[in-house]
């Protein structure tokens, strides 16, 4: 049984017992709640949410949930929405996987984040409340984002620090570049397959999707020349190093191929730099940023990744007009990034706790991705692994012909694994059937447990 319908089994449970009783009678509590019908606390909550949505009950924080005595309002009538909505641009089925947390009981064999015990915690703590206590932190910063964090993440790349645009986040500056550099009903196209996060970024900027299959080095340029020629797409979306899912990286002669290509078509290329601080084996190439001078490519950074999932903060790296533009244009979604989470990022970022962070954190990917290459390879030798990534945080695997990835991802998520369906990477039917594991979010312990329930799934 799902989460959501284990919370609306309670909801219906409590709500019988609330006709029973008076108004402003205080319902246990939900640590006594999850005992009793044996749910976790997130799930009592859902429950609890459902019930006050419909005006049974009130919570008062710090004293606990109460009988509102307020009849159940009526059911909603949401059908002139239906009329009035026009035909949805996002994959709702995709976005919902994208989100998809599971439980503090699921084992996280598909999640795009580190586990916390790989985040730089104590030194996050530390320079939060520093950075609290200055007066810069609760004043606006320019809306292209705090001239010392850009002139930081200019240092990254061969970039000026007006080059820089801060953004909350890797996803927004997908969604929000998408949006700026092509016109809506206009093609974008992707390698294949690719981040469903991207895909579902251009659907929200209205752009019709185009997808390129991809290799073990990254976009296959010969086919990539083709689509330009047959959909005279102005934008190109490409992960060069590590992708997700597949961990490829684009190999220094389709580099130099792709930057031509881009110059010739006259192309905006935009490079999801996700993984730039997530190497394991060896550093990974320079930015194609770097050797860009003409302004084709536009590089998305993010410290979400690395750093912590919490840590809302990325940037948008664009030279020329398409700079200028992007950074006019941030004003309409809004003034600035919070400014106390530039001035952590710029506190992390000059630390000497940064570098000493980056160090363990790719011993740590090393050993948890080998854990699961050889969990998978001993305990499920019918998944076969077409390479090995040497960074970012995935492994794409394939699954014997005929496998049905939609029942096996369900039947996991029964036995408490989180695992990724293939097919929401492909922005076209995919080729055949694939997973997609994660190794950053769970421990040695977990990675071979949720294998060996995995494999057991695969025998059924």
């Amino acid at each position: 049984m799902s989460n959501d319908n284990r919370a609306s089994e309670i909801a219906d449970r409590l709500r019988e017992r609330i006709v029973t009783m008076r108004a402003g009678e205080k319902l246990p509590g939900v640590r006594n709640l999850s005992a009793e019908f044996q749910a976790s606390a997130a799930t009592v909550s859902a429950a609890l949410s459902e019930l006050s949505a419909f005006g049974l009950v009130r919570a008062e924080p710090g004293r606990g949930t109460f009988v509102s005595g307020r009849e159940r309002l009526p059911e909603p009538d949401f059908s002139w929405q239906s009329q009035a909505l026009a035909g949805a641009r996002v994959d709702a089925d995709r976005a919902a996987r994208l989100g998809g947390y599971g439980t503090a009981e699921h084992i996280p064999l598909s999640w795009g984040y580190l586990a916390p015990e790989l985040l730089p915690n104590e030194e996050l703590h530390r320079i939060g409340s520093r950075a609290a206590k200055s007066g810069r932190s609760w004043m606006m910063t320019p809306h292209a984002g705090s001239p010392e964090l850009r002139r930081i993440l200019a240092s990254e790349y061969r970039a000026d620090p007006n080059d820089v645009l801060v953004v909350s986040g890797g996803q927004q500056g997908l969604v929000f570049t998408m949006r700026t550099l092509a016109e809506p009903g206009s093609t974008v196209i992707t390698e294949s397959p690719s981040y469903p996060g991207a895909i579902l970024a251009a659907q929200s900027a209205g752009l019709t999707l185009a997808s390129v299959p991809a290799d073990a080095d990254g976009i296959r340029v010969d086919r990539l020349a083709d689509e330009l020629e047959r959909t005279r797409a102005r934008v190109i979306y490409l992960q060069p190093s590590y992708a997700n899912p597949t961990g490829a990286v684009l190999s220094t002669e389709r580099r130099k191929q792709v930057l031509e290509l881009a110059a010739r078509h006259g192309v905006f290329v935009i490079e999801d730099d996700w993984a730039r601080h997530l190497d394991i084996d060896g550093r990974p190439p320079a930015a194609l940023f770097d050797d860009d001078p003409d302004g084709h490519v536009v590089s998305i950074f993010t410290l979400s990744k690395p750093a912590s999932p919490g840590l809302r903060l990325g940037a948008i790296v664009a030279r020329g007009p398409a700079g200028e533009r992007l950074r006019a244009s941030r004003t309409a979604d809004d003034l600035c990034v919070a400014p106390l989470m530039q001035e952590i990022a710029c506190g992390l970022l000059t630390s000497s706790a940064w570098p000493r962070h980056l160090k363990r954190l790719r011993t740590e990917l090393a050993t948890r991705r080998d854990t699961l290459v050889s969990a998978i390879r001993a305990i499920a030798p019918e998944i076969r692994i077409p390479s090995v990534p040497r960074g970012g945080l995935h492994l794409w695997a394939r699954l014997p012909q005929g496998s049905d990835t939609r029942e096996i991802c369900a039947a996991a998520y029964t036995a408490g694994v989180l695992v990724g369906d293939g097919r929401h990477f492909f922005t076209d039917e995919p080729p055949a059937p694939f997973l997609r594991f994660s190794y950053g979010a769970a421990t040695e312990a977990q990675i071979i447990e949720g294998v060996r329930r995995l494999d057991d799934i695969l025998e059924q």
